[in-house]
C-alpha cells in the first residue's frame, strides 16, 4: 500500500512518518524550492501528544521542553494573577522549535526505504500515480484552490508578533505566561534555561502600522532579565474549519482542514490527534484487508470533524469572552476565571480538554 502526502511541511513529514513507521510506503510530492526556516516559530504540545509523538513518529525528547505550570494574567487587574495550571508531578505541555522538530523528521525520512520525495503533481496527475490514498497539506496548492475552499472562517483583524528572548539563566524556567492585555494575548512559552519564545497577538488597527512588540515585550515582562530580543516575525490571524474534507481519494489534512487562535496553543495538538485517528482508521482497515480507498476519508470526516468544529468553536468563545472584558466596566470576567481556577473539578476539566481535546 502506498500513500502520497502533498506538500512540504512540519504536518506532512509528521503525518509521512507516522505511516512509515507502519510500513506504508510513502511518497511526498512538493514544489522544490528553498524554505527558509523562521527560528522565532515554535509549537506547544500537549502531554498526551508528546507522548504520542514520542512513540508512534518520532522521539523528540531531546528537542523538547517541558512546561509545570501554566500563570494568566490579566491587565485590566492590575497584571494580577487571575488562574493557574500546575501540576507537580508531571508535565502539562512541551514547548518545541518548528525548524527542529522539522530538520529531525526530514533526517529521519530520507534515511528509510518506506519513503521517497518526488516533484509536485496536478489534479490531472492524480489518476496516473500509484498512490491508493493522497492527502493534501498544501494550502497553495492546485487542488486546494479547486476543491477545498468551502469553510466556516472568522478574521480576527490581529496579527501575531512572534520571537525569542535571550535571558540570564533561570534554574528551572518551566513556567508558562499568558497576559490578556487591552491589545491581545501575550504569550511568554519557554524552551531552555536562557532561551524564552514570545507571542503576541495585538489586535490590528489599520491606520497605525508602528506597534513596537519590542518595548510591549519589556513592559510586560516580570519574570527574565533580557539580554537581547531575536528577529521578530508577524502574521494575520484567522480561524477556520473545512466544510468537506475530501474529494474522491483525496483528503485535506492540516491548516487546511482547522485553524486557530494561538492563545490555547492548540493548532498543532489538534492535527496530531487528527493523525491519531487517521491512523487507527488505515490501521483497521489493513488488519481487515480493506482498501485504502475514498471510504477512509469519509469514515475521517465522520470521525473527526464534529469534535474539530466544537472545539474551534470554544477557542473562539474564549478569546471573544477576553477580547469583550477589555470593553466593560469592572472585572466581572476575571472574577469569574478566578473561580474557575479555585474550582479543583473545573480546573481539572480544562486541564483534560486541554491536553485530550474532546472525547465525545
Amino acid at each position: 500500500m502506498k500513500v502520497g502526502i502533498i506538500g512540504n511541511n512540519l504536518t506532512s513529514l509528521a503525518l509521512a512518518k507516522a505511516f512509515v513507521n507502519q510500513e506504508i510506503f510513502v511518497d511526498i510530492f512538493y514544489k522544490d524550492q528553498k524554505i527558509n526556516a523562521d527560528k522565532s516559530r515554535t509549537i506547544g504540545i500537549s502531554k498526551s501528544n508528546i507522548d504520542y509523538f514520542n512513540k508512534n513518529i518520532s522521539d523528540i525528547k531531546k528537542i523538547s521542553w517541558p512546561i509545570k505550570k501554566i500563570k494568566i494574567y490579566s491587565e485590566n487587574s492590575n497584571n494580577k494573577e487571575i488562574i493557574k495550571f500546575e501540576n507537580q508531578s508531571e508535565t502539562l505541555f512541551s514547548i518545541v522549535k518548528n525548524y527542529e522538530i522539522f530538520n529531525q523528521l526530514n533526517t529521519e525520512l530520507k534515511n528509510n526505504k518506506f519513503f521517497k520525495y518526488k516533484n509536485t503533481i496536478s489534479y490531472k496527475d492524480l489518476n496516473n500515480i500509484n498512490c491508493d490514498l493522497f492527502i493534501n497539506c498544501d494550502q497553495e496548492h492546485e487542488i486546494t484552490k479547486k476543491f477545498f475552499l468551502k469553510k466556516f472562517e472568522k478574521k480576527y483583524k490581529s496579527t501575531a508578533y512572534s520571537t525569542v528572548i535571550d535571558h540570564k539563566a533561570l534554574s528551572l524556567n518551566d513556567t508558562a505566561t499568558q497576559i490578556f492585555t487591552k491589545k491581545g494575548p501575550l504569550a511568554f512559552l519557554p524552551i531552555s534555561k536562557k532561551k524564552t519564545s514570545v507571542v503576541y497577538s495585538v489586535q490590528t488597527n489599520k491606520s497605525d502600522d508602528t506597534f513596537d512588540v519590542k518595548n510591549s515585550i519589556m513592559k510586560f515582562n516580570s519574570s527574565y532579565q533580557i539580554k537581547k530580543i531575536n528577529k521578530v516575525s508577524k502574521f494575520n490571524l484567522r480561524s477556520l474549519n473545512l466544510r468537506k474534507y475530501y474529494k474522491n481519494k483525496v483528503l485535506a489534512f492540516g491548516d487546511i482542514l482547522h485553524k486557530l487562535h494561538p492563545l490555547a496553543g492548540q493548532g498543532f495538538n489538534m492535527t496530531l490527534r487528527d493523525i491519531k485517528s487517521l491512523l487507527e482508521i488505515v490501521n483497521n482497515r489493513i488488519e481487515l484487508g480493506l482498501p485504502l480507498d475514498q471510504s477512509v476519508c469519509s469514515e475521517f470526516q465522520k470521525r473527526v470533524k464534529s469534535n474539530n468544529l466544537i472545539f474551534s468553536e470554544g477557542i473562539n468563545f474564549i478569546y471573544e469572552s477576553f477580547n469583550f472584558k477589555s470593553k466593560i466596566k469592572g472585572d466581572f470576567i476575571d472574577r469569574s476565571v478566578k473561580l474557575i481556577g479555585k474550582n479543583k473539578l473545573l480546573n481539572k476539566y480544562f486541564k483534560r480538554i486541554a491536553n485530550e481535546g474532546l472525547q465525545i
